[in-house]
């Protein structure tokens, strides 16, 4: 059974939670683009031993908020911890969650991982982000904006065509589900996110010490050539054999590809192995 919270960040933007299952607390962020709903295989699979919370990140699906200014790294770490403060059943066992993430998510439980280490048992990164020179950087800054312009003139199915035609048949079938329950206006608001920088090298990772399941992610966004830099750099991490690669087109697609490795790392962690 699924249960519906809100827990409302100091700046009032309400952060819509679903939790379903019990046992041991799980977080999963989904990527940019697609809302929660794009995680429901991996959750209903979790559910079975654990508690499974599940945010629309700031933007996306009901967690709406139009003003660019509030999107920020910082600010989407602070709204997890909003997320595991406000949610009861999230700290039911008395433990610290693992969080999981694909994309901007896996970003987002990277820097948390980093800022406050005490809050989380473990990472697990499904398509870690590229992480850009000046050069890239620009480029995505100018990728980005011209998608928000796009989105706010002809809506978000225009906005995303053209970024979707270089991404994996997974993104492109996850955010293409997600548009209907999307607010065009909130979600060019979070493009944004372009202007702040996630992490300058892949050396910054080294300070990720938790026990971390590393996703390569095979298109141009999420390169395979950043998670394998990472893997070597970070001092607990373990490279997945699987990778988020184009085979995979739907949701229950991912799940079946992820969770055998994600479910053999989480009963190895001390916390979750019950």
């Amino acid at each position: 059974m699924t249960a519906s919270h809100r827990a409302t960040a100091p700046d009032g933007c309400d952060l819509h939670v679903d939790v379903s299952g019990s046992g041991p607390s799980v977080v999963l962020l989904h990527a940019g683009g697609p809302d929660r709903r794009s995680l429901d295989p991996i959750a209903r699979a979790l559910s079975r031993r654990h508690t499974v919370v599940q945010p629309d990140i700031r933007g996306y699906g009901a967690s709406v908020c139009r003003d660019p200014a509030r999107h920020t790294w910082d600010q989407y770490v602070h709204d997890v911890l909003t997320v595991l403060d406000a949610v009861p059943a999230a700290a039911a066992h008395g433990d610290v969650p693992a969080v999981i993430g694909v994309g901007i998510g896996a970003t987002i439980a990277l820097r948390l991982a980093i800022a406050h280490p005490d809050r989380l048992a473990a990472v697990v990164a499904m398509g870690v982000e590229d992480i850009e020179d000046d050069e890239a950087k620009a480029t995505e800054i100018r990728l980005l904006d011209e998608f928000a312009g796009r989105v706010r003139s002809d809506g978000l199915a225009a906005g995303w065509e053209p970024l979707l035609r270089g991404l994996s048949p997974l993104a492109g079938a996850m955010v293409r589900e997600a548009i209907g329950r999307a607010d065009p206006d909130s979600v060019a608001a979070a493009a944004a996110i372009g202007h702040d920088r996630s992490f300058r090298s892949v050396d910054e990772l080294g300070a990720v010490r938790v026990p971390t399941l590393l996703f390569p992610g095979g298109d141009w966004r999420h390169p395979d050539h950043i998670v394998h830099a990472a893997a070597r750099i970070m001092p607990a991490a373990v490279l997945a054999g699987r990778a988020l690669d184009g085979s995979l087109a739907t949701a229950v697609d991912l799940a079946a590809a992820v969770l055998p490795e994600i479910e053999t790392f989480l009963r190895a962690l001390p916390r979750q192995g019950g």
